[in-house]
């Protein structure tokens, strides 16, 4: 039988009065980037801090009253206590209590938006904060937690939206054969860093969201995290039907229907949960597609304040919407079938004042194609108009999957811009290194990477003061550390696997702390290939087992449960692991969180990635390794593509694209052997009579000196707030003012511009068949029919550039047009401007020799246009239209 509670209460820690603070530290998330907060709860009781998970609310609420008695009475303890309250308030920019008197945190978003009153809601499925808030699975989560972290210490004005899953992401555990077991344990809200929202008058916020029939209710939880608050909708409540609770159950259901209540929940309910808070943020971040029903829940509620059309308030919310795209291949994406979208959006169409076709097209790169299904990506990409890729290769990648959406645009012109994705410093440097940071580069080490000032910029250059030895004796504790940490965790897991007493046994003497050691930790998905390096067994048994120079690898991540592929990759690697050959060499660390992952990337000499060009979107492992002086070693894909240079880590071939993958893995797996036996070992191993490998140290100083300012998630927020946000805040602000006239106005500006579009056209092209030289410039006149535009709605330009082998013309460059004064040009076209008909003018700058190739093209033009490709509209002059010339 179970008893249901009659009423529910909370019991919180009996803190002494002295600590009173302590559960307050432990509610605020800045804790887990300062590391003497975290060494005040490891001192509590530094066993219970390990069992506990890293969770100082449990540790708080389980220790022995008599201890936090003690530590009360510790002066020792009492003034680490006091540096740690003074530390917080100090960076939340508040006199603390004990009358500390210290300088106040300013942080560089107040300093240089002084009086901007800008605000920012970002939106994800998942958040990667600490590994005792289990409501993250993978790289995505990770990013949006360093993202926070990042906005916090740089005072950007932001709040984080996601759903507080009951189970999250699964607990991973491995059977004998190594084949991959998922567990879900509950989550236990009352005993994590985070607190549910209440009213005035104590009772928890709750919102709703409208399903066929019935509506899902869900409270609202509060992670502060530093400056940032991070609201988590919970739809586990009495209010919401059983089988509607799921919609806050688990992270990505691969049921297609509670999959689009979850993103029902997160968009929707997310906007409802900020206005119930009172929260009006300028600028929506969706952090991938699943959030992107916010776009629309916004169009709604600016209809009714304003009472815009559906096309008004959509210029409006578009404006102020900010969309992230992590995914480099169409399978990646959200789809729902367009039945399941009449099932929960069928009373939308009403409340938007469109069809039905109208609100599919939303989600569809044809429009025209009933059997297309509804893309959330695509509905983000209309609903927006600021879209990003987080790598600059990855901002290529999504420039050519959308293509219907700019028809006849040149692909590098088409509007997805990207920003690299970085890793949030203080978070991953591990202590020991920090050190090293903090006493050679100075306490402005961690603002460089924001600043554009000279002086620190030349902050980073600093690395070249630590002594080799220093460093690298640094370098030979982590990993040493990673050692001990892997054997502990590897008998653990024999253990449960209740594995012969003797293999447990040997537990204690795999790897080498002296040895060169691989790591290899990520999500499991096939396009990775964790297994690559299994190319030939034979040749990497000889590398892994070289008397006088070994190599090891730790291997780490976890498949998608519905991933057959990934999890056969997992049993791969523990089965070799497993040969005698192999067994000291080769672990794989069970259950991959944020732990395990500080441990590898503090620990390991090289970072190894293998994904299959160009699937990788950006990645940011190897980021992390790179600020604790890890090395690099990868394909050329994600981030790498851009970062790699010879000395700061390793290229695995040149950026080749390969249609046999077959092919490309029998390529890519001997580059890597050739890698690892003529340099990467070589190099390691390379020591001179003071046993320092100095070849090696150069290139982590070089890898931390060029990478560390530039690949972190200060720089990230830099360039959000800088080519994103604020560009987005202000379009908003504009557009909404004065009851929306502005939308309005380029509402109505769009209808005309389309209803007369068909009549535009290139009559007539002309300029000089002469061939010209380097210096010159080619005179060029098109006579252009507008119909009933004028010259203010259009932007006529010459389009030109080299021709390659194809007879296509390759990164084209753009010169506009003007109207040309009514006089004959070449060949005899005027400047009639009678009957909608105008003659233009430019000039073809001729920069290069070669063969070179122009056209002229007609785009809209509208100062209140995010971009000119945003309405979708291009004429291009066709072959017809040019004249005879000179």
């Amino acid at each position: 039988m179970v008893t249901r509670p009659l009423r529910t209460f909370t019991i919180v820690p009996a803190v002494p009065p002295a600590l009173e603070r302590l559960r307050e530290l432990a509610l605020n998330l800045r804790w887990a980037w300062d590391r003497e907060t975290i060494d005040l709860f490891r001192r509590l009781d530094s066993d219970l801090w390990e069992t506990t998970g890293h969770n100082p609310v449990v540790l708080l609420g389980s220790i022995r009253q008599e201890r936090l008695q003690d530590a009360a009475a510790d002066d020792g303890f009492v003034a680490q206590y006091h540096r740690a309250c003074e530390r917080l308030d100090a960076y939340m920019g508040r006199a603390t209590q004990n009358g500390y008197n210290g300088t106040l945190i300013q942080p560089w978003f107040a300093k240089t938006y002084r009086g901007s009153n800008i605000s920012v809601a970002y939106f994800s499925a998942e958040f990667g904060l600490t590994e005792c808030l289990a409501i993250y699975s993978g790289g995505l989560g990770v990013l949006s937690g360093d993202h926070l972290k990042s906005a916090s210490d740089l005072g950007v004005p932001l709040a984080g939206i996601g759903l507080a899953y009951q189970e999250g992401y699964f607990r991973q555990y491995l059977n004998a054969d190594g084949w991959q077991g998922e567990l879900y344990p509950d989550n236990d809200f009352y005993n994590v860093p985070m607190t549910l929202e209440r009213r005035p008058d104590g009772s928890p916020v709750k919102i709703q969201v409208e399903l066929p029939g019935r509506l899902l209710t869900a409270q609202v939880w509060r992670v502060q995290v530093g400056r940032v608050p991070l609201f988590l909708l919970d739809a586990n409540v009495p209010e919401t039907a059983p089988h509607d609770r799921v919609a806050s159950l688990r992270l990505y259901s691969a049921d297609r229907d509670i999959r689009i209540r979850q993103e029902l929940l997160l968009g929707i309910g997310g906007i409802r949960a900020l206005e119930t808070l009172g929260y009006d943020p300028h600028v929506l971040h969706m952090n991938e597609g699943h959030s992107a029903f916010l776009g629309l829940e916004r169009i709604r509620r600016l209809i009714e304040k304003h009472r815009l059309t559906f096309a008004e308030a959509r210029e409006a919310a578009a404006a102020g919407s900010v969309f992230t795209t992590h995914t480099p291949v169409p399978a990646g994406i959200d789809l729902f079938d367009p039945g399941l979208i009449d099932h929960y959006f069928g009373d939308w169409y009403g409340k938007l004042g469109i069809s039905r076709d109208e609100f599919l097209a939303l989600g569809r790169q044809n429009p025209h194609d009933a059997s297309e299904p509804f893309s959330m990506a695509v509905l983000a990409i209309h609903l927006s108009t600021q879209v990003n890729g987080v790598s600059k290769l990855h901002g290529e990648v999504s420039r050519r999957m959308w293509p219907g959406l700019w028809p006849k645009t040149p692909v590098e012109e088409i509007p997805i811009d990207a920003v690299t994705n970085g890793v949030h410093p203080l978070s991953w440097v591990s202590g020991d290194m920090l050190g090293l940071y903090e006493r050679y580069l100075g306490p402005r080490w961690i603002d460089a990477s924001v600043s554009r000032d000279a002086s620190d910029a030349a902050v980073w250059e600093r690395v070249n003061d630590i002594p080799a030895e220093e460093l690298w004796r640094t370098h030979e504790r982590r990993r040493e550390r990673l050692v001990s940490f892997a054997r502990r965790r590897l008998r653990t897991q024999l253990e449960a696997r209740s594995a012969p007493p003797a293999e447990i046994e040997q537990a204690a003497g795999v790897l080498d702390p002296a040895a060169l050691t691989i790591g290899f930790a990520r999500r499991f998905a096939t396009y990775k290939r964790a297994t690559l390096l299994f190319h030939d067994i034979e040749r990497l048994s000889a590398i892994l087992n070289h008397r006088e120079r070994p190599l090891q690898i730790i291997f780490a991540g976890k498949a998608h449960p519905e991933d057959n592929g990934g999890k056969e990759l997992i049993r791969d690697i523990v089965r070799l692991a497993k040969r005698d050959d192999l067994r000291r060499r080769i672990v794989f660390i069970e259950d991959y969180d944020l732990n395990v992952a500080r441990y590898l990337v503090g620990g390991c000499d090289v970072w190894l990635n293998l994904p299959r060009r160009p699937h990788e979107a950006s990645g940011t492992s190897g980021m992390k390794a790179a600020l604790n002086g890890g090395l690099h070693m990868s394909v050329l894909d994600g981030w790498w593509a851009e970062a790699y240079r010879p000395g700061v880590g390793w290229a695995i071939g040149h950026g080749e694209q390969y249609q046999d993958t077959g092919y490309q893995d029998y390529v890519e797996a001997r580059a890597t052997y050739e890698l690892l036996e003529k340099e990467v070992v070589p190099i390691f191993y390379d020591r001179g009579p003071d046993d320092l490998p100095r070849r090696w140290i150069a290139m982590m100083k070089a890898a931390m000196r060029e990478l560390g300012p530039e690949y972190n998630t200060n720089r990230m927020l830099y360039e959000y707030v800088e080519r994103l946000y604020h560009p987005a805040a202000a379009r908003f602000s504009h557009l909404t003012q004065d009851n929306g006239a502005a939308a309005r106005s380029l509402a109505a500006w769009k209808q005309r511009l389309r209803k007369s579009w068909g009549h535009v056209r290139i009559e007539e092209v002309d300029a000089p068949a002469t061939d010209v030289t380097v210096g010159m410039e080619l005179p060029v006149r098109a006579c252009v029919r507008l119909g009933s535009l004028t010259p203010d709605d259009v932007s006529v330009q010459l389009y030109d550039g080299p021709v390659d082998a194809q007879g296509q013309i390759a990164s084209g460059h753009v010169d506009e047009m003007a109207v040309a004064p009514d006089v004959a040009g070449p060949g005899g076209v005027g400047a009639r401007h009678e009957d909608g008909v105008y003659t233009y003018a430019g000039a073809i700058p001729c920069r290069r020799s070669g063969l070179h190739g122009y056209s002229v093209r007609v785009i809209p033009k509208n100062p209140d246009l995010a971009n000119v490709f945003e309405p979708g509209l291009i004429v291009w002059a066709s072959e017809q239209a040019v004249g005879s010339g000179r």
